[in-house]
Order: C-alpha cells, then structure tokens, then sequence
C-alpha cells in the first residue's frame, strides 16, 4: 500500500480538488489504485465519480475521521464487489434491494439536484436508483418533469416525518405504448383506464405493464378489457382528436376547456366561500377543500395565461410554417422546454386533484349536507373530469405532435 501515489487534497486549491482527483482515476490503468487523504469526509467526491464515472471503481476507506479521512480508489471493470463502507450494486430496478441509494443530505446544496440529476441521466430504460433526504423532496419531482420530462416513475418508500426515501425509476420504452398513446389513439379505452383508476393524463407516459405493476391489476384482464372497448361503438367517434390540426385542437383546448375554467371559476369560489362559512365548524375538511382550492385556482390561471400567451401562438406558427413550407417567425431554440414546463404543471394540478378526492372522500356528501355543499362537489367533481380531459388533450396529443412538428421544420432549415 506504500508504494501507491497518495494525493493530499487540503494541499490543493479548492477548485483544482475534484479536477485533480478524477484526473488522477482516469490516468491509471484497469486495476490499479491511488490514495487520497482529506480533512472531512469526502462522500460527496463519492456521489460526484458515482455519477460521472459510473460502476468502474471501487471506493474504500481506510481511515474515517474524526479529523482524516484516507481512501483508496481502484479502478475495475466490474462494479460487482462491494466495500465495507458502501454499497455500489447493480442499478436494475427489477432487484430493488440492491439499488444504489444516495443520501442527498450528505451532499453541499448547490450539488443535490445537479448530481440526482447525473445519476437520472445515466440510467438506462428500466433502471432506477434511491435518494434519501430529511424533508418532501417534492420540488425535484416536479423539476425533473420540467427539465427531463415525463418519463420516469417516482415512488415513495418512506415519507418521514424524519426520512424520504423515494424510488427514481426511468421508464422502459421497450415496453410498448404508454397509457396516453393508447388513450390518444383510441379514446374509447380511456373509459378503461378511469374504471381501474389509472392515470392516462398527468401520469400518461406510463406503459400499461408498468402501471398495472404499481397498482398491483391484473395486466392481462385490463387488456382484455381494451380490445372489448375498441371493438364497441363510440359516442364520440365524430371527436377523434388525433385527425384535428395542432391550430384547430389549440382553439379548442382554448374555447372548450379554458373557457370551461373561465365559467366555472367564479361559481365555485363563491361556494367554497358560502359552505365553508355555513359547514366549517362542523367539518373540518372543508378547511382543506378551500385551501386546495385557492392553490389550483393560482396554479390554472398561471398555467392558462403562459398557454395563450406563449405557447399556443408559437404552434399556431409552427403550422403556418408548415403550411408555407418558411422558417417560423417566432423563434424557440427547443419547444421541448417550455412543454416539459406545461406538463410540470399539469402534475401539480393533479396533485391537487388527487388531495380534493381525499378529502372529500370520493366528494362523499355528509348526512347534513345542504344544497350548496351538494352543488360545490358536484362542481368540483366535473372540474376534475374536464381537466383530466385537457391535460390528456395537451400532454398526449397537442404537445408531443407540436415537438415532431418543431423537429421536422429544423431540419427543413
């Protein structure tokens, strides 16, 4: 162990440490190892050659503090062995006791996403790691939607009060259509997915294997039930959404669904205010109900103003580019950015969709309901289905055509 080359990190300027370090690993030959010394612990270091390098070291600490940290790194082939301090195994989220977790307390603030954000990248279909944090690391949820896009499973395995631990799991495309594919293609089967309770709009990008697995159905009776639906007549056949023009399904988004808000709105705020007034006392979820509800409300008329404002006219002039065989003339170096962001807000309105259910029970009425408290479920259980139907509209139809659309005119140019 003498003769290996020991580097002193403290001896190093501190943004020439990490540098130096991955230098050093990448200059030396399968098998063989260096040693460096540090003054506290450098798990981070870990987390970073984890990400950036893959399974193709081996990570073992020969002292660990209080006040010097030794650790030896020998490059391998194979990730395989395991350290006494560390556990370094296969990422397949088909063996999930041998996931690879991250402690992102462990890690400075300014690297917790950017290297949860390393790992995601790194995996392959179906392959999936854990992090561990000591709050809701919801505000990643929805960033990775944001920046990444829909199509990765996140499930909870612990939610506090003292640890989260959540399984990050990238979706396999090898699995076959998703839920929103197979909805967009035929929406007969979307009645199928509503009667099983799975999610064909926020959480669209799920295969039906995948989402069958979570929620522990029978994969094989539900696609029975698929093909029974596609075979039945349709009551809206003449709306096969998938036919329409990306400008005439923008103007209707516009015209059916946020004017269907613009209506509504109003009517429901008037009545969370009037039942929770008259019934709060006795019910206490009704304190729940209009908190959500203000929460939606700021949500949708942020969403809608960004809709009709930027997006929609920028497809609009995607088409009449199209149309004109010409170069747009708004320009957008990548739409898939801003229609991440639009699908980061739908998860978040149906987030809150989900909570509304909950706490209403299935909007259950009590015994000493009036006629308002009935008029406010029912109006809240309508906005749910109208905006389960246009979030399917905009995230399985309207926006993946609008990024194929966008792809075909940059290489015309």
């Amino acid at each position: 162990m003498d003769t290996l080359e020991i580097l002193d990190v403290p001896m190093l300027a501190p943004t020439q440490k990490h540098p130096i370090v991955f230098k050093t690993f990448d200059d030396l030959q399968e098998g063989t190892s260096f040693i460096f010394k540090n003054d506290h612990d450098p798990i981070p270091l870990f987390y970073e050659m984890k990400a950036e390098r893959g399974d193709t070291f081996i990570w073992e600490k020969l002292e660990n503090g209080p006040e010097n940290w030794k650790v030896k790194i020998t490059k391998t082939k194979s990730a395989k062995e395991e350290t006494t301090s560390t556990l370094i195994g296969n990422t397949t989220a088909k063996k999930e006791e041998n996931l690879y977790e991250l402690n992102v307390t462990l890690l400075e603030s300014k690297l917790k996403h950017p290297t949860i954000f390393k790992h995601f990248d790194s995996l392959r279909s179906d392959e999936g790691f854990y992090i561990l944090n000591d709050h809701d690391p919801k505000p990643l949820y929805y960033q990775l939607i944001a920046e990444r896009g829909n199509v990765f499973t996140w499930k909870y395995e612990e939610q506090g009060p003292i640890w989260w631990k959540v399984l990050i799991q990238k979706n396999n495309a090898d699995e076959g259509p998703t839920l929103g594919e197979l909805a967009a293609a035929d929406i007969r089967k979307a009645e199928v997915f509503k009667k099983y309770g799975l999610d064909f709009c926020c959480g669209g990008k799920k295969s039906l294997k995948q989402a069958c697995e979570e929620n522990n159905l029978d994969a094989a009776k539900i696609e029975k039930e698929l093909r029974e639906a596609s075979e039945t007549k349709s009551r809206n056949a003449s709306f096969d959404f998938n036919r329409w023009s990306l400008d005439f399904l923008a103007d209707y988004i516009l015209n059916q669904h946020h004017q269907y808000w613009y209506d509504e709105e109003p009517v429901i705020s008037d009545l969370v205010k009037k039942v929770v007034g008259h019934h709060g006392a006795n019910h206490a979820e009704l304190q729940n109900v209009a908190s959500l509800y203000t929460t939606i409300k700021q949500e949708l008329d942020a969403h809608f103003i960004k809709e009709e404002r930027v997006l929609f006219p920028h497809i609009k002039e995607l088409v009449r580019a199209k149309q004109s065989n010409t170069v747009p003339a708004i320009s957008i170096q990548n739409i898939n950015e801003p229609l991440q962001l639009m699908e980061a807000d739908h998860e978040a309105a149906g987030e809150i969709l989900v909570e509304l259910r909950k706490v209403t029970n299935d909007y259950t009425l009590p015994e000493d309901a009036c006629n308002s408290f009935g008029l406010l479920y029912h109006k809240l259980k309508a906005l749910e289905e109208d905006l389960h139907q246009h979030i399917h509209l905009e995230n399985n139809i309207l926006f993946p055509k609008s990024a194929r659309l966008h792809e075909e005119l940059l290489k015309l140019n």
